[in-house]
């Protein structure tokens, strides 16, 4: 990316708390929520330059925080949504809540490209999309873990109860969000990420579903009912 020009109009914090960041706002709101194949009504071409525009006029530690804000605020009503979902719709709810955000980052991290090499990856050394990726597995994956686990177990013994590819998308999701969460389960992972428990003789195989039934009677008998 070519570094910004100079010339610029000033764009005061004010400017930018009263103009550009609600822009930023509600474009964010409508790529949070959308649904796959969704038409959203936002010129990208006028969100990119905004950001562009607050960066060249050192707002961007403003709009850094400002953005994790919203997408945290986010994240904490998703959270409370699945909490709230009985346990026959809980897996399917949490697929659709994985496959919305990682959707919506798909649009959301360039959108902020600007800001990410100029500040995120120079001042902070770190990447936007990592930091948003987080976000999600603290404010969402880590509280429901627990109540996760045991239904799926459960669903890949009981045939038809999810489809095979909600199953993938969500145990290839966790893998992504937390690799350490395949001891959870090591017979379920293997089934859908190649190579990820040492080679095993048939034994081991049939001892790590054992493993992964001892932990669903455990998880159970410790209060994560279903």
């Amino acid at each position: 990316l070519p570094a910004p020009p100079p010339i610029m109009n000033v764009i005061t914090i004010e400017d930018y708390k009263s103009t550009y960041w609600p822009k930023l706002d509600s474009a964010i709101d409508q790529l949070l929520t959308q649904s796959p194949g969704d038409y959203i009504p936002i010129s990208y071409e006028q969100i990119y330059s905004c950001v562009y525009k607050c960066v060249c006029q050192q707002h961007s530690e403003q709009m850094y925080s400002d953005l994790i804000k919203k997408i945290t605020n986010h994240l904490e009503r998703v959270s409370k949504e699945l909490q709230a979902s009985p346990p026959d719709l809980y897996i399917e709810r949490f697929n659709v809540a994985l496959g919305q955000y990682m959707g919506a980052l798909q649009s959301i991290v360039p959108l902020f490209i600007y800001m990410n090499k100029f500040y995120i990856e120079t001042k902070l050394n770190r990447d936007l999309k990592d930091d948003l990726i987080k976000l999600f597995t603290e404010h969402v994956a880590e509280k429901h873990i627990y109540n996760l686990m045991p239904l799926l177990l459960e669903a890949q013994s009981t045939p038809f109860q999810i489809t095979p590819s909600t199953m993938a998308n969500i145990v290839k999701g966790l893998y992504t969000l937390r690799p350490e969460w395949v001891q959870m389960a090591p017979a379920l992972f293997s089934k859908f990420i190649p190579n990820i428990l040492p080679p095993a003789v048939e034994s081991e195989l049939q001892e790590y579903a054992a493993q992964d039934q001892k932990l669903q009677r455990e998880l159970i008998q410790n209060g994560f009912t279903r």
